[in-house]
């Protein structure tokens, strides 16, 4: 058999006391505290995650969510309080670290916050210390730690400067302190004058502007530490107008202690348009920042009241604890002193300016107090529970909805659902009323005399209920509502008590030690236990109604038979107080005192052997399992309703053998039934009003938007002709300017090639002169050279000679400097010898003098202290006058500040100006020598350009061989562009004849637009005439009412024939007109007839275009082939010109190296030339 176990599934409820319990993981996830876990709960899809506390913590104070909704930090009290930090990320909330104070001794952390960058997390402790606490968290170290206040004053929020990791706040009763966070510790940066305020929230709104709110209503502005001035809200007819300003004021130190008598700010949250703050209970305020650097109330949000309370204004004045806003700044969601959960979307915010805008419930509404009673029934998933915030609510488990709720003006004691889901009984301290569980309400029918019913409960069959009076069991039928039985026996109070499966049997507990099973049919008591030394809580049947199961203070789990205990669990030191078991038999649940769960095996084993669970913050109140076997639900004193799936270790569902089949029935009053048909027959009138009046309203849209049509097609039409005709004259010109392109060109190539004649002529005239030159100053270089030889051989004798003097000259120096450093060493010996005798001779003399002076200073010494003490009472005062001073001292440091900043930035514009100076005389320095290096090349290139022109007469004469080879196939080319342009004549042709069909087709598109029109105006013709016939319906209508009077009746047919009669010719002349419809349709036919042979003839005309173009594509691709051929045989050709070019190079190269063979070119020039 394998073991079975409980999975959290889902809980209803909120755990109040807890710092910061509410914020967003991303826009659809919130996560709050809820008993002894943190439940991450999507709004859409309605499901929970749970982040379990740990075993031994005494209960959760804080919560704190990192600034990339990444890290949530926990923190738990206990002998030593933790701050836990989960990876949010991971599905099921895996631990990270876990942060304690280090050596201190710390019960718990009051608040915490994440830095900007998460890296960081600091941790308020409670009291008496009050110390904070800085730490590395990823690497569990404490980087500083400072006491923040007194014992006296609590801190009640701290908070990272959102633009600084390293600045801090903490505000409290008498605290506003900026800390810093500066060489491993924690400085104070500001000191202003608040200990008479009591701070309850603040924000961050800028890098050195914080808000923060008080206990009596006042908003205080904070600029750098420092107190500022103040946000005033209008008053209650101010807020009434349109503008709905906000005045501000500046505060002086003895305006300090002046609050006006307005609701707590309990908490406050800064956004992108401004702020948001609670002003009193019950109300949410905006306020948005203006151009002046201040902010303007726009809008209040209010919780809407309760519609099930008999109270008007107990969900009114709740008080709002915390505040969180969306990722996207989409939703805003809050948390009340009563456990409830609300939430706004700000976009409806923006939208809805006029109306009064109120929260709404993020997933149900919760109990704020203590559960004290828990019932289910057989044939609807439905739970029942009573608490002491004066309620009763009816939840669906499988749908997870709040079904009904409704609140009494005096406490429930406890709660019974009747196995059909239809009935409810609610113990009351006066009476135990019977209610029906009505579609929308719970509304009672018959009232008991039982007063102060702790406990009652159904009988399976539903015909019998036992309801408690202290220490009597009273039994009354359900069907005729008498008291059938009372069971007496208890010396103390009924804790406990539950029905057989059979109904012949009940078993009760007291808090006198004894459990009683008693016969329903008899009255009498069939078995008994008693053990005074306990006193029991819960009692239950076996699965197979043969023993009983028992829990009380005992700490133990007792099994009863025949009035003896078969069977103890022992327990530890924590005690059981609720008690259920499964219909299978195979597991029992127990509630602990602590909240805890526990699942344990049966049979029962001897030793302690069972699995826990973390449930609930308070003691388990009542816990109970479905029919099916499929849910454990249980409640608490911590206001939580907790749903768990019970399955098997591998993760089936327990098997059970009933099966269940819920109903869907549900009670309604015939007046109630009678009111919604009547809504229903009102709603369904004016839909067909409001039909009629849509589609009136469609038509004439429809009418407007044809006309628009109409016009926007005719404007199209007429550009698309204009564009044509624009194409066709484009097109003229063009042809036109390829032509005049062709003749210039043709007579640009006839200039260049007289031109080049010429230019090779003068050229080979200048390359013979030139050359001449070049022989002559090849002469002068020789020449020069030898004159620089001979005067370099004169200059390096000159300087060997100067080096030979030099040397003998320095070298008679150095001997005569020897001498007189020998002569300087004995003269400093000699002075050191005089000077030490001098400083003793000094020494005596100074020794005598102290003496005398030390008497002088005692003296003087006495009369200063005198002196002393009667200035420490003046520096008090001046200390006074110091601070006063200081201030100003801080507000004109804080002016020299910017002056210096101003100055700064001046010295950098100059710094950055003298640089651009400085770049620029460089620029100019390089312009110049660049342009030294141009005249240079240029020169050389002259040089390279001589020698060029000398090869080019050479090359001439190749190139005009060339050129009688390339003509024949110039020829060729020419042939072929004459047959691609007889192609594009026939392409052009193509195009032509297409456009003539497209207008065809346009032309016969606008004729049918025409015949549309046409039958869109006899459409409306008939519409207007089904319109006059109802109208006329209605009329006969009302003139059947005056049937028996005669009068009304006559007027009425006349104004009907005043109206109508006109009308109706224009009907009859309608009926005449089908000859010209039918006439019109044949024209319509015959239209869409030649449509459709047009469309033949274009699809027959566009294969046609397809095929000659296919013709072209080809011959061009032989052309360009044919060209490409032509390309390769000019590579060759030129390849053969520069081989040729570098043999001419070569043979210059050898003719300048033979001087002699010269003479022998310039008599035989022509043979070279040849070759």
């Amino acid at each position: 058999m394998t073991a079975v176990v409980a999975q959290s599934h889902f809980i209803f409820g909120l755990r109040t006391g807890v710092a910061n319990n509410l914020c967003f993981f991303d826009e659809q996830t919130v996560v709050f505290p809820c008993g002894n876990n943190c439940v991450r709960y999507n709004i859409i899809q309605r499901c929970q995650r749970f982040i379990p506390g740990s075993e031994k913590s005494q209960g959760m104070r804080a919560l704190a969510i990192s600034a990339n909704r990444r890290y949530l930090a926990v923190s738990e009290c206990g002998e030593k309080a933790t701050i836990t930090v989960f990876d949010l990320q991971h599905e099921q909330g895996r631990k990270r670290k876990v942060l304690t104070a280090g050596d201190m001794l710390v019960q718990e952390f009051v608040c915490m916050a994440f830095s900007p960058d998460s890296k960081y997390l600091i941790g308020q402790t409670g009291a008496p210390d009050w110390m904070l606490i800085f730490w590395l968290w990823e690497k569990q170290k404490v980087l500083a730690s400072v006491k923040t206040s007194n014992s006296n004053n609590p801190v009640t929020q701290v908070s990272f400067n959102p633009y600084n990791n390293m600045q801090v706040c903490v505000s409290g009763t008498g605290v506003f302190k900026l800390l810093r966070y500066s060489e491993g510790a924690l400085k104070q940066s500001s000191f202003p004058k608040v200990e008479t305020i009591n701070f309850l929230c603040h924000t961050w709104m800028s890098v050195e502007r914080v808000i923060a709110g008080t206990d009596t209503g006042r908003l205080l502005v904070f600029e750098s530490g420092d107190l500022r001035r103040e946000i005033i809200t209008a008053s209650k007819v101010a807020q009434q107008q349109s503008d709905r300003q906000v005045e501000t004021k500046k505060i002086k130190d003895t305006d300090m202690d002046e609050a006006p008598t307005v609701s707590r700010i309990t908490a406050i949250l800064s956004y992108s348009k401004g702020f948001l703050c609670s002003m009193g209970p019950g109300t949410v305020c905006l306020f948005e920042k203006t151009e002046e650097d201040s902010y303007r109330k726009s809008r209040e949000i209010q919780i809407p009241p309760d519609k099930y309370s008999n109270e008007v204004t107990r969900a009114e004045c709740q008080e709002i604890d915390t505040m969180c806003i969306s990722p996207a700044e989409e939703t805003l969601a809050i948390s009340t002193d009563r456990g409830q959960l609300y939430s706004i979307s700000l976009s409806s915010v923006d939208i809805n300016k006029e109306e009064q805008l109120h929260f709404e419930f993020l997933s149900q509404s919760f109990h704020s107090k203590s559960i004290t009673g828990l019932s289910i029934c057989l044939q609807k998933p439905l739970a029942a529970t009573s608490s002491v915030d004066h309620s009763v609510r009816i939840w669906n488990y499988q749908t997870k909805v709040l079904e009904l709720y409704k609140e009494f003006q005096e406490e429930a004691h406890s709660v019974a659902l009747h196995p059909t889901g239809l009935f409810i009984l609610v113990g009351f301290s006066d009476k135990l009323r019977l209610m029906n569980l009505v579609i929308d309400d719970i509304r009672s029918f018959k009232e008991f005399t039982v007063r102060g019913c702790r406990e009652c409960a159904f009988s399976h069959g539903g015909h019998m209920f036992a309801a408690v009076n202290g220490n009597v069991i009273h039994i009354y039928s359900v069907t005729s509502f008498e008291n059938i039985l009372n069971l007496k026996g208890h010396n103390g109070k009924v804790r406990g008590i539950e029905w057989s499966l059979d109904d012949s049997r009940l078993v009760s507990c007291g808090t006198d030690g004894a459990v009683y099973e008693w016969n329903t049919q008899t009255g009498k008591r069939e078995s008994e236990s008693v053990l005074k030394s306990c006193s029991y809580t819960d009692v239950a049947f076996s699965s197979d109604c043969k023993t009983l199961l028992a829990v009380g203070t005992d700490l133990t789990l007792k099994e009863i038979q025949d009035c003896q205990v078969l069977r103890e669990v022992p327990a530890d030191e924590v005690a059981h107080t609720a008690i259920a078991v499964s219909h299978s038999g195979r597991v029992v649940f127990t509630g602990t005192s602590s909240g805890s769960i526990r699942a344990i095996k049966y049979p029962l084993p001897i030793q302690k052997d069972w699995i826990m669970y973390q449930a609930h913050c308070g003691p388990v109140t009542k816990m109970v399992i479905t029919y099916d076997d499929q849910f454990l639900l249980t409640v608490s004193e911590d206001a939580c309703l907790s749903m768990w799936r019970i399955i098997e270790k591998e993760g089936r569902g327990l098997k059970s053998n009933r099966q269940i089949i819920h109903t869907e029935e549900i009670l309604v009053t015939k007046s109630d039934l009678e009111e919604r048909t009547q809504n229903m027959l009102e709603l369904k009138m004016r839909l067909e009003e409001l039909q009629m009046e849509n589609e009136y309203q469609l038509r004439l849209k429809d009418m407007n938007y044809n006309e628009k049509m109409k016009e926007i097609s005719d404007k199209f039409t007429q550009q698309i002709e204009s564009l044509q005709t624009t194409q066709q004259s484009m097109k003229t010109e063009m042809e036109k300017q390829e032509r005049e392109h062709q003749d210039r060109s043709a007579e640009v190539t006839l200039k260049h090639s007289k031109e080049l004649k010429d230019l090779e002529l003068s050229y080979s005239q200048k390359l013979i002169v030139e050359h001449e030159r070049f022989q002559d100053l090849q002469g002068k270089y020789e020449r020069m050279q030898e004159d620089y030889e001979t005067q370099l051989k004169s200059a390096e004798e000159s300087k060997v000679q100067a080096l030979e003097e030099l040397t003998q000259y320095f070298e008679a120096k150095l001997q005569e400097k020897t001498l007189l450093l020998a002569q300087c060493q004995e003269e400093v010996q000699q002075q050191t010898r005089e000077f030490k005798e001098f400083i003793r001779q000094v020494e005596e003399d100074e020794e005598r003098k102290i003496r005398n002076i030390q008497i002088k200073y005692e003296k003087k010494l006495k009369t200063e202290k005198e002196t002393n003490t009667s200035l420490k009472g003046e520096t008090g005062v001046m200390a006074q006058k110091f601070h006063s001073l200081q201030r100003q001292i801080d507000d004109r440091c804080s002016d020299i500040n910017k002056l210096k900043q101003e100055r700064q930035k001046m010295l950098g514009l100059i710094r950055s100006l003298e640089s651009d100076i400085e770049d620029l005389k460089r620029q100019i320095a390089g312009h110049e020598k660049t342009n030294q290096d141009k005249d240079k090349t240029i020169s050389d290139l002259k040089k390279k350009n001589q020698e060029l022109e000398k090869l080019k007469f050479v090359l001439e004469f190749q190139l005009n061989e060339l050129k009688k080879q390339t003509e024949p196939q110039q020829d060729d080319i020419s042939k072929k562009k004459e047959m691609i342009h007889q192609l594009e004549e026939e392409l052009v042709q193509t195009v032509k004849s297409n456009s003539q069909l497209k207008l065809t087709v346009s032309d016969l598109r606008l004729k049918l637009r025409t015949r549309d029109k046409e039958m869109h105006a006899e459409m409306q013709k008939v519409n207007d005439l089904e319109t006059h016939l109802q109208r006329l319906k209605s009329d006969l209508h009302n003139c059947v009412g005056f049937i028996q009077e005669p009068k009304k009746l006559k007027e009425s047919v006349q104004m009907i024939y005043a109206r109508y009669v006109s009308q109706t010719k224009g009907v009859e002349k309608s009926n005449v007109d089908e000859n010209v419809l039918r006439a019109f349709c044949r024209q319509r036919d015959h239209l869409e007839r030649t449509v459709d042979s047009l469309k033949m003839r274009l699809a027959k005309s566009a294969e046609q275009h397809d095929k000659v173009y296919v013709k072209i594509m080809k011959e061009n691709v032989t052309l360009i082939t044919e060209i490409n051929e032509l390309r390769k045989e000019l590579r060759s050709v030129r390849t053969q010109v520069k081989d040729y070019k570098a043999q001419l190079a070569k043979c210059k190269k050898s003719n300048k190296s033979h001087p002699n063979s010269e003479e022998d070119s310039k008599k035989e020039p022509k043979p070279e030339d040849v070759n």
